[in-house]
């Protein structure tokens, strides 16, 4: 069985030859600690990682060192990591919101580098690009501190910003389906590790009427749909999965989530991803904590299908390049099915 195959079958909670693996990124300090003077898709072959993780791409211009505006008019800091951090936001009034056009869905330049990696791997490798939902385009043009002040105060412009991502992402969905991908995933964190960032309330009236559409409009284009979200998730873990969605990940357990209880409750109707521990196992632990922990991870995931096993969110610049080496290594010795620990 190849990638390709494995992980839509895992996604589909179908019979495959062994568990999966994807991260959403690899940073390159990782990359180079493992496999010096490799680039990222030399990694995921050599490595036996099962799919490229993709972004639709955005223009930015730089305004002084380190500081750059992108299409969308949002201020972004470089941090030295491979995200950079949005620190202004660009709509602050309803009438900003009328006089406010997103960028051009259509341009050419959008999905160049899908276009490629798709022409380059897709026999070989699952093609999956991030969308959003949501949530990160309303935090992003307004910041997250306005964004946290209009749910309150001005909860129609938040509602009009809500509207246009579930347009302007079905849009992009299309797109990407035009050029042959057939699994996105939404990266719209709506929570941290003591909860909800904002009220269940707020969530179930404001924000979950426009997540159930553009997951259904996603659905309606026959793609495979994963939804990430860290933190503690559990207010809203029902109708997460009621949405449709064909994935969750990655049961934060930084957020006291926890694998068992979301297999034995979700598995019959959605996958699970996940969850070696990224914050804590992975950048601190030794070697023999992350076997124990990949381990514990495929005999809690694996049996019944359904799965695919990754970190808790990404393999950030301070993982240590050995641990995620012995994360990949454990999944390979242990991984296949039947599982026999």
């Amino acid at each position: 069985m190849d990638s390709v195959e494995r992980v839509a079958r895992a996604l589909q909670r179908k019979e495959v030859d062994r568990i999966p693996t994807f991260e959403w990124s690899i940073d390159k300090k990782v990359i180079e600690g493992i496999i010096p003077g490799a680039n990222e898709e030399e990694f995921i072959y050599k490595m036996g990682i099962d799919a490229f993780v993709l972004e639709v791409d955005y223009k930015k211009e730089e305004l002084e060192p380190g500081v750059f505006r992108d299409e969308w008019g949002k201020i972004e800091r470089s941090t030295g990591e491979a995200h950079t951090i949005s620190s202004e936001g660009c709509i602050k009034t309803m009438q900003d919101f009328k006089n406010y056009h997103p960028p051009d869905p259509h341009a050419l330049h959008r999905f160049n580098t899908i276009e490629r990696m798709a022409e380059k791997h897709k026999q070989q490798k699952a093609i999956i690009v991030r969308l959003n939902d949501v949530f990160s385009i309303p935090r992003n043009l307004l910041g997250y501190e306005d964004l946290f002040i209009n749910i309150a105060s001005n909860p129609d412009l938040v509602k009009g910003l809500i509207d246009m991502s579930v347009e302007y992402n079905t849009t992009l969905a299309k797109e990407v389906v035009k050029r042959g991908v057939n699994i996105v995933f939404t990266g719209d964190d709506y929570a941290y590790d003591k909860g909800l960032l904002i009220s269940p309330k707020s969530f179930n009236e404001l924000f979950y009427p426009g997540f159930r559409k553009v997951i259904k409009n996603f659905k309606d284009l026959g793609l495979i749909v994963i939804k990430h979200t860290d933190g503690d998730i559990w207010q809203i873990l029902d109708q997460l999965v009621d949405s449709g969605i064909d994935c969750i990940d990655p049961i934060d357990p930084s957020g006291g989530m926890d694998i068992v209880t979301v297999k034995k409750k979700y598995g019959d109707r959605v996958a699970i991803k996940g969850n070696v521990d990224c914050a804590h196992t992975l950048s601190f632990g030794s070697i023999g904590e992350v076997i124990a922990e990949t381990k514990k991870c495929i005999k809690d995931g694996g049996p019944g299908f359904g799965y695919i096993l990754s970190s808790s969110n990404t393999i950030h610049s301070s993982v240590k390049p050995e641990n995620y080496k012995a994360m990949l290594d454990t999944l390979k010795e242990y991984g296949s099915y039947p599982i026999n620990l």
